[in-house]
């Protein structure tokens, strides 16, 4: 995919949660993800409302078309780290995945759930 994502893509992102291609574990206020892609092979746009972090755990490449139009193409190194801390759903961002490597991309990928910060879940003094 060489294009920015279509307006179609972009919606259907806004609803699409799964930011990875294997969700191996659900609860305790985090997702833990596997993102596993083939040489050539796309993960889908979707989006990211909550706090994550990701780590590659092979070298590869890819190229990720976001929501605000914009094509970035991206090196991995094995070890690779990003934490996106701040993320809520009104800060939200929508992209896409494809390895154009001649490897395969693993990645794995921690949500946490957002902090309610509710009066009544803060603390006391």
């Amino acid at each position: 995919m060489t294009g920015p994502l279509t307006e179609r893509e972009r919606a259907e992102a806004a609803i699409n949660d799964r930011i990875g291609t294997e969700l191996v574990h659900e609860g305790a206020g985090l997702r833990v993800w596997h993102l596993r892609l083939q040489p050539g092979e796309t993960l889908g746009p979707h989006r990211h409302d909550r706090p994550y972090f990701w780590t590659a755990l092979t070298d590869g490449t890819a190229r990720a078309r976001s929501g605000d139009g914009r094509t970035t193409d991206v090196i991995y190194r094995a070890g690779d780290t990003r934490h996106f801390s701040d993320l809520t759903p009104a800060t939200a961002f929508v992209h896409d995945l494809t390895n154009t490597g001649d490897a395969e991309l693993v990645f794995v990928t921690v949500e946490f759930a957002p902090e309610d910060h509710s009066p009544a879940n803060r603390s006391k003094p």
